[in-house]
């Protein structure tokens, strides 16, 4: 058994490998706090044939035990991967899949397990540093170590690995993994920071993980496993020449056609070409028409970066630092809260708001308890939006990520829950994709959300960068296409209003980027996302004034605490009452918020009336007309609201003497009458208005 120890955030970590999950081909225990992650790592002893890419599966999963509780539900066991789960495993696998070799094929699986979290030390940088310890431990060929962490600003000061406590008012929340060298991926949110903010925060993470890069080296060195050999199989010299000489020059002509399905079209028909004169399938074995193909997808990538670097020339013919032609409809669905059209160049997302009221919030139950989540972003990637067919299926990891990072890309700028209490629910519909669909998202929730009325601080835009570097040059592209993602370096995706940075995404294919690149990446986002924002603002530059007919309607109201009693009433029996005369919805919070909705607005003014009547303070001086709900001997007790009753002493009844109470009242009567003070037991007394008190 072997174990190291480092610090991270001033707090120790270690790491330990040994004495768990032996047979694994690598494994770690990660100790952050009295957080633990046991992460293992295994890969096939043979390649997959026929496979052209690396079969790399991350799995992240939270034990409920972890934290000393016991599933909800019928079955009592954990289940499906909740959204934490799906979010983390993402984070593990984007930056870890660029450091195997090219050619690797042998089905590979990393499996983190939350054995222990104490909800102060966040498991997801221990799983990353975990994962990066077992492959760096096992004989699996992988280009780390690696580390993750989390680093936030609050009140203008750096915090790496933030605590819960510290992240609530937190202004940037950013999750950065790197190598020893270089950083691989960023992931975050801010409110609107500036662009130098969020690259000294990358950079500082970048820093902070040094410590824990070196003991994985160090604990390689002590009980690391010797690495595989990976072999790269060249495709046949003669057939690489014969394949190049067919298809060289009609690929540089399909490469530059500008429209997405004219060139795939163009480039399917050139690989089919070249097979029918060079692949024979009753002579040749399935390695032939496999290495033709994939001289074919090199030529195509070389072709297109070629373009870039020694030409200036982009696949669509516009500049390094153009957007994409942009067009804005608004309500174009007549039925829905709100609804936009955003189409960028090839792109196009169909986003509709939904409003709803407390009831429709999303209950989670995971390591950290239960709550509920009251804004909602969900991102549909149907086949049909890239011309494609398939099965339509739940969404998966890559929906889900998307979803998330335009979620958080406009959750800075919503309107705080006290002034607008409804929960809202965005679905992006991508109808046609050609890179940067989730950022089409984040647009077109922002026009959506206007469109429905949502008092939103701002518009936010989104755009996705590209990197085409070789040895010599590097080119940063504004406003990628599907190919330059597929075919480039980087995808770096920038979100934010006028004011600063809202989310980031960051995922490079090569073994890193430095600041220079970060600082001009950053900065070119800025002015592809300034041009959106003006297109946006053209189209609608503030949320409508009202909502929509179809909305339901939703109001907050305060009434002091000790008033909740009276409205709930015994049993429930008072708030029923008025649910079943209005048909509103209502519900109080344990800190007197009375929250009325109901798709009939004429029903929450109703129940409104009801409410401030019920909970109206009485004060000394002021009249009220009410029942006199009870006769006594020595006065009268009258209504004065629903609830609160006060005496009428029997010398208040009139200027003149009363002999006996029913001489004057008689109980149901309505009378008015004035609040002249308290007993000493702290009840109302009153006096009736006709006798001058």
């Amino acid at each position: 058994m072997h174990i190291l120890s480092s610090e991270i955030g001033g707090r120790p970590i270690s790491i330990e490998t040994g004495r768990m999950a032996r047979q694994a081909g690598g494994s770690a225990l990660v100790r952050y706090g009295d957080t633990v992650v046991l992460v293992a790592a295994t890969s096939a002893p043979d390649a997959s044939v026929g496979l052209n890419f690396l079969p790399l599966a991350v799995h992240y999963t939270e034990k409920m035990y972890a934290s000393g509780r016991i599933p909800g539900g019928f079955f009592k066991r954990e289940g499906r991967p909740t959204l934490s789960e799906t979010l983390i495993s993402r984070f593990i696998d984007r930056p870890i899949r660029p450091l195997f070799p090219d050619g690797y094929a042998c089905e590979t699986q990393v499996i983190a397990t939350v054995l222990s979290a104490d909800h102060v030390n966040a498991p997801d940088g221990a799983a990353m540093i975990g994962a990066s310890a077992a492959l760096t431990l096992s004989d699996i060929p992988f280009a780390g170590p690696i580390a993750g962490v989390r680093v936030a600003r609050s009140d203008g000061e750096f915090i790496i690995n933030p605590t819960p406590d510290q992240l609530q008012n937190a202004d940037l929340n950013f999750f950065v993994a790197g190598s020893e060298d270089a950083v691989l991926m960023v992931e975050g949110t801010a409110r609107e920071v500036p662009e130098s903010v969020a690259l000294d925060a990358i950079m500082l993470a970048h820093e902070a993980m040094q410590p824990v890069i070196r003991i994985q080296q160090e604990l390689r060195a002590q009980a690391g496993k010797p690495k595989r050999k990976v072999e790269l199989r060249e495709p046949d010299s003669k057939l690489r020449k014969a394949t190049e000489k067919l298809a060289a020059s009609k690929l540089a002509k399909a490469i530059r056609i500008q429209d997405k399905v004219g060139r795939t079209e163009a480039l399917h028909r050139i690989s089919e070409e070249t097979l029918m004169k060079l692949y024979n399938p009753e002579k040749d074995d399935g390695t032939v028409k496999s290495d033709i193909k994939d001289v074919i997808k090199e030529m195509t990538k070389q072709e297109m970066r070629n373009s870039i670097l020694k030409d200036g020339q982009r696949i669509d013919s516009r500049s390094t630092t153009e957007v994409r032609p942009i067009t804005i409809e608004l309500n174009v669905l007549p039925r829905v809260h709100g609804s936009a059209l955003f189409t960028r160049g090839e792109t196009q997302a169909l986003v509709v708001a939904t409003l709803g009221s407390r009831e429709d919030e999303q209950m989670i139950d995971d390591l950290a308890g239960l709550h509920f989540k009251s804004f909602l972003f969900h991102y549909n990637f149907p086949s049909f939006s890239v011309g494609e067919v398939s099965f339509p299926r739940p969404p998966g990891r890559r929906e889900i990520g998307h979803g998330f990072l335009a979620e958080m890309a406009v959750k800075a700028v919503l309107p705080e829950r006290e002034s607008f209490p409804y929960t809202i629910r965005i679905v992006s519909e991508i109808l046609e994709s050609n890179g940067s669909s989730s950022m089409a998202s984040v647009c077109g929730a922002s026009l959506a959300m206007m469109d429905a009325g949502v008092p939103i601080k701002a518009h936010t835009a989104g755009i996705a960068m590209g990197l085409i570097q070789d040895k010599s040059q590097t080119v940063i592209l504004t406003d990628i296409l599907g190919d330059e993602d597929h075919l480039g370096d980087m995808d770096f995706k920038v979100a934010g209003t006028e004011n600063g940075i809202t989310a980031l995404q960051m995922d490079i294919k090569i073994s890193g980027i430095g600041k220079q690149i970060l600082e001009t990446a950053l900065a070119q986002a800025k002015e592809g996302r300034l041009h959106i924002l003006s297109k946006m603002n053209e189209a609608i530059a503030q949320p409508r004034s009202g909502l929509s007919q179809y909305a339901p309607r939703f109001v907050a109201y305060k009434i002091a605490p000790d008033k909740i009693r009276d409205l709930i009433g015994p049993g429930g029996k008072v708030i029923k009452g008025m649910v079943e005369k209005t048909g509103a919805k209502i519900d109080v919070t344990d800190d007197g918020v009375v929250m009325i909705t109901s798709r009939e607005h004429k029903a929450v003014d109703a129940a409104l009336e009801m409410v401030k009547e019920l909970t109206k303070q009485i004060e000394i001086g002021s009249v009220y007309t009410g029942p006199v709900k009870k006769i006594m001997e020595f006065g009268a007790f009258v209504e004065l609201v629903p609830g609160t009753d006060g005496l009428v002493h029997i010398s208040q009844l009139s200027d003149e003497r009363v002999d006996k109470v029913t001489d004057v009242l008689q109980e149901g009567e309505i009378v008015t009458v004035k609040v002249i003070g308290f007993d000493k037991r702290g009840k109302l007394k009153l006096a009736m208005v006709n006798n001058g008190g």
